[in-house]
């Protein structure tokens, strides 16, 4: 039996030799460390490029949630039965996305404190929109401008709040102080599962203590 043997370029080798260099770890956790990734030069940055845990990091998984049936005066399966405002108003400029998104992440609280956890604890989240009825897409802007209301609304050099808007209406301190900024991911959907809602998100938080 002929045994052939084969030269590769040394180009080729070289090629090899770096990929299976560059998948090597070079930082790991420290085991009960918490570690979001933050865009550099950015003070107020919405969501992390990702967040770190160690091994020892004990996280809570919350079920996807949708908003609370608010409006009563609303036809049941619409929209607007799922706003909460007073009287059930939007205010100038806030969407329906918004309202929802707001409706949502109070309740995503809710949870968070049932469990112990509040939403500085967020690591990930998933949040899945419908578009309204009769838009051409989802309302990413509404959903955007509901979630700093909750998250990511400190700057990172001060720690002091920054001031958000509501709909059209100028900035104002947000609703809930948090510097928390989850690794995220924001996905236009066909149909959520509860007609009427345009919002559900699901939230990973960690036990950091």
């Amino acid at each position: 039996m002929k045994i052939r043997t084969i030269a590769l370029p040394a180009a080729v080798v070289l090629v090899l030799g770096t990929g299976t260099a560059a998948a090597t770890p070079t930082w790991s956790p420290r085991p009960q460390e918490v570690r979001p990734f933050l865009p550099e030069g950015n003070t107020n940055p919405a969501i992390a490029d990702g967040v770190a845990l160690g091994k020892q990091v004990a996280t809570y998984t919350a079920s996807g949630l949708g908003p609370a049936a608010g409006n009563p005066a609303a036809p049941a399966d619409s929209p607007e039965r799922y706003v909460d405002l007073p009287g059930g108003t939007l205010p100038p400029g806030v969407t329906l996305t918004e309202a929802q998104a707001l409706n949502v992440l109070k309740r995503v609280k809710a949870n968070l404190t049932a469990a112990g956890l509040g939403l500085a604890d967020v690591v990930s989240m998933r949040a899945y929109l419908e578009k309204p009825p009769g838009a051409e897409s989802a309302d990413f802007a509404g959903w955007n401008r509901a979630y700093r209301q909750f998250f990511a609304n400190t700057d990172l050099a001060t720690g002091r709040p920054v001031p958000v808007p509501l709909g059209t209406a100028a900035p104002a301190p947000p609703m809930e102080v948090n510097p928390a900024r989850p690794a995220r991911v924001t996905i236009e959907i066909a149909n959520l599962p509860v007609a009427g809602w345009l919002v559900e998100v699901e939230v990973v938080a960690a036990y950091k203590h």
